[in-house]
């Protein structure tokens, strides 16, 4: 047995075996340790490649594909390659496995150890530049050609690998083409952001310009409304009067007829001589019977003289002709007295109760409104309501929620919102807002701080102290601009500075000893009135700025007010609202007339009894159902986000600031009726003015009128509440309203997902998991454990081909990472979760 082993072993390449043998100690790892420590082997190993046998190639680059994914073990074969070409003398580095890839083309298994180890020595580097290094290495030794050549190759497995190098290779030129790509195309968004920016500033102006044309329209409206209420008074009492006089026509007319019919009577009474007309010394006709005029009275009879009535007077004057229309003043008095009141209707009969009740005298008659019964106990709403006589003259006296419940599902209301308990009511109170004030600036004398900025606000004007005092005597403001002049109201001289400088100059010491501050100081406080004439100076310069920022503020305010009073859509809104607010509430509190806005904001508080939807999701979808029309409301409520940003109250105090700046203004020109800066400025800008204060007291109108018109009060409801309730109002609407068109959709696509979805999920969770991996900066250094090595060669070099293909999968140009080394931890997971087939 003995001789015939050593005649087989004799058979067998030395080398072969010798590999096989190494490949056997390096599988545990000591051997494995001791391997990679010792100055010579993985040397020797690389130089078998000369030997030419192809299956022992194969194996030592298998062995050597192995050993570069363990951590250090790429700079190990890189050494070893290096003493490669110095014992065999190449040229380059690589240049004999080069050779022996194009001889062996009949050779699939060592073409796919050869691709293999290729593949994993150039893409298994961490550092961008030495994998493009090591790839030129290849392409000078011809590589690129030769996979072009091999591109058709029938082997499935040689096939993975060059597709792997291919789809990893870094093009450099591709790289830099989109480097210059990214830049041109970074350039073209920064031209696009100006180009926005332009944009956004011109349709700012756009709406700026159309906001004050509906504004225009909107005072133009409200004018013809006034006109209109004017008109309708007007009709209203030349009608009463015009009723009046049809009817006292008609009563001469009835008694004119009522006195024919008796002189007709008479008359044939007298024919028939049952009478006799009888005239008397005052012209008063007496009717006597004709026994009585003969003198012969039957018995029992009474004389009795009958009157003739008096003639009828003239018919009453014809009705005034009808007033012409309306100016700006309009004569009112009416052109006959208006009749006596009715009489008082009489009252009920016992056992009926009216329809109706009058709360207050002069108050419109409100219906009262029966309790509604429900099957389930309902949660409280718990809005603010508002008492029945504070309706009049609201919304809420326009519209009927009782029709509301008879278009509704009341069930369906109920089954959604039934509940046994409700949580506590939300406190909602309004903010009330603060005004902040400006503190005055409280200065001393001019010390060394004082003189030092003063200084330098000097030097920034560029100007002299006379050049300064001049242009501010005359009010030149192309001399000194506003921002200066506003800067130098900080410096106005105080009372103790002006008397150290008085001082200074009667005792007679010499001003050329002062520092330049002091004698600007000096020169400046000699101007005449000078607080008014910076005054002056500064609001001239900010005026046109001014203007500018509060007109489109007023302007929010009209739009807005104008358009959330006479909005239909939202009225129709607050309709639904307070009829599913009544259904809840009328079983334990009974039902109101209205409520206050701030209730709005519980419609998001009052939940289902699943808890999965609230009162405005369920408003949102009955308006969807049965109210379509309506469910685009807000469209019809302009410019109202800019109108919550805006304090009326301080708008109209800066209004009454210009005004008192044009008065101080008009005041110096009395003085100085000369200077023609004055004059041109009052001519220019006082019709200016007076439009802005126009436009603020219907601004302060229209707003009223639309806070009274939902029932709030005015005095403690500013613009910065009233408004927002509507924002945050149309906001949740639109929250809600997306929900329910965009749910079916969302649940149809939950239950169309199938298992195979699931399974790409966790390929895609799995591949996140790896890249997650390789970018860790404290990774687990490899030691070699027992097998480990086996296993590599047998089945994770396949397998880490195939992962540059599922990392980085060919589609078209693309960024490419280094496939890192693998650590102890991270090499069964991926070998058993990336099954080779």
């Amino acid at each position: 047995d003995g001789g015939r082993f050593c005649l087989l072993v004799s058979k067998k390449d030395d080398v072969h075996v010798c590999i096989m043998c190494l490949r056997a100690i390096m599988n545990y790892q000591y051997g494995f340790n001791m391997v990679m420590s010792h100055p010579h082997a993985v040397n020797e190993i690389a130089l078998s490649l000369n030997n030419k046998n192809p299956r022992t190639k194969a194996l030592v680059l298998e062995l050597l594909a192995a050993v570069c994914l363990v951590r250090g073990g790429h700079e190990i074969i890189l050494s070893a390659f290096d003493n490669f070409k110095e014992v065999c003398g190449e040229k380059q580095r690589f240049e004999k496995l080069m050779e022996h890839f194009r001889n062996e083309d009949n050779n699939i298994d060592f073409m796919v150890a050869c691709m293999q180890f290729i593949n994993i020595v150039v893409h298994s580097v961490e550092d961008m530049n030495f994998r493009v290094h090591l790839q030129y290495e290849f392409t000078k030794l011809g590589l690129d050609e030769y996979l072009d050549k091999l591109k058709h190759t029938e082997s499935d497995k040689l096939q993975v690998q060059i597709q792997a190098y291919l789809d990893n290779v870094f093009d450099v030129g591709a790289l830099l083409e989109d480097a210059e790509t990214k830049n041109a195309a970074l350039e073209r968004v920064e031209e696009l952001e100006e180009n926005i920016s332009h944009l956004s500033e011109k349709l700012q102006d756009t709406e700026n310009e159309a906001m004050a044309k509906i504004v225009e329209l909107e005072k133009q409206l409200m004018q013809r409304n006034k006109e209109l209420d004017v008109i309708r008074e007007i009709y209203k009492d030349a009608n009463s009067q015009v009723h009046t006089l049809r009817k006292m026509v008609k009563e001469k007319e009835e008694a004119i007829q009522r006195q024919s019919t008796l002189e007709k009577k008479i008359h044939e009474l007298e024919k028939q001589g049952t009478i006799k007309i009888q005239k008397k010394g005052d012209g008063d006709i007496s009717i006597l019977p004709v026994a009585l005029a003969s003198g012969m009275v039957p018995a029992g009879a009474e004389a009795a003289a009958v009157p003739v009535p008096p003639p009828p007077p003239p018919p009453p004057p014809p009705p005034p002709p009808a007033p012409p229309l309306p100016g700006p003043a309009l004569d009112t008095t009416p052109a006959a007295p208006l009749p006596p009141p009715p009489p008082p209707s009489a009252p009920p009969l016992p056992g009926t109760a009216s329809p109706t009740v009058v709360f207050n005298s002069g108050l419109a008659a409100v219906k009262i409104k029966k309790p509604i019964k429900t099957k389930f106990r309902m949660p409280v709403f718990n809005w603010v309501a508002l008492k029945p006589n504070q309706i009049n003259g609201t919304v809420f006296n326009e519209i009927d929620d009782e029709r509301i419940l008879e278009d509704l599902n009341v069930d369906e209301f109920e089954e959604i919102f039934k509940t046994k308990a409700q949580g506590p009511a939300i406190d909602l109170t309004s903010s009330k807002q603060k005004i902040t004030q400006k503190g005055s600036n409280k200065v001393t004398l001019l010390d060394a701080n004082r003189a030092k900025n003063l200084a330098i606000t000097l030097r920034k004007a560029g100007k002299t102290a006379d050049e300064i005092c001049k242009a501010i005597h005359v009010f030149d403001l192309k001399t000194l601009p506003v921002d200066f002049v506003e800067c130098l109201m900080r410096f106005l001289p105080t009372e103790n500075e002006v008397k150290v400088l008085r001082l200074y100059e009667r005792e007679r010491k010499p001003i050329e000893n002062l520092s330049d501050e002091d004698r600007f100081m000096m020169q400046f406080s000699k101007i005449e009135r000078l607080m008014q004439k910076m005054t002056i100076m500064a609001f001239i310069g900010n005026f046109a700025e001014s203007i500018q920022m509060l007109t489109p503020q007023l302007h929010a305010i009209i739009a807005a007010s104008v358009s959330i009073k006479s909005s239909q859509k939202l009225k129709k809104i607050l309709e639904i609202i307070l009829a599913l607010g009544n259904y809840m509430n009328s079983s334990k509190r009974g039902a109101v007339y209205g409520f206050k806005l701030q209730s709005l904001d519980l419609l998001l508080e009052t939940k289902s009894t699943d808890r999965k939807q609230t009162l405005l999701h369920y408003i949102s979808n009955v308006v969807k159902e049965k109210y379509q029309h309506v469910s685009l409301f807000y469209n019809e409520l302009h410019y109202v986000e800019k109108a919550a940003a805006v304090s009326l109250e301080n708008v109209l105090l800066d209004v009454k600031e210009l005004q008192r700046g044009l008065d101080l203004t008009k005041r110096e020109y009395t003085m100085h009726d000369h200077n023609t800066m004055l004059k041109e400025f009052i001519q220019n800008n006082e019709g200016k003015l007076k439009k802005l204060q126009d436009d603020a007291k219907i601004a302060q109108d229209a707003f009223d009128d639309a806070v009274k018109y939902f029932g709030e009060n005015p005095k403690t409801t500013p613009p910065s509440v009233f408004f927002p309730v509507f924002v945050r109002f149309v906001k949740a609407y639109k929250v809600s309203r997306t929900k329910i068109l965009t749910n079916p959709y969302k649940s149809s696509l939950l239950c169309f997902q199938s298992p195979s979805h699931k399974t790409k999920r966790q390929q895609q969770e799995l591949i996140a998991e790896l890249r997650r991996r390789q970018v860790k900066d404290n990774r687990h250094v490899y030691e070699g454990k027992d097998g480990a090595i086996e296993d590599i060669i047998t089945d994770g070099l396949d397998c880490f081909s195939q992962m540059f293909v599922i990392l980085f999968p060919p589609s078209g140009r693309r960024r490419r990472r280094a496939a890192l080394p693998l650590s102890e931890e991270l090499l069964p997971n991926y070998m058993r979760g990336l099954e080779c087939s």
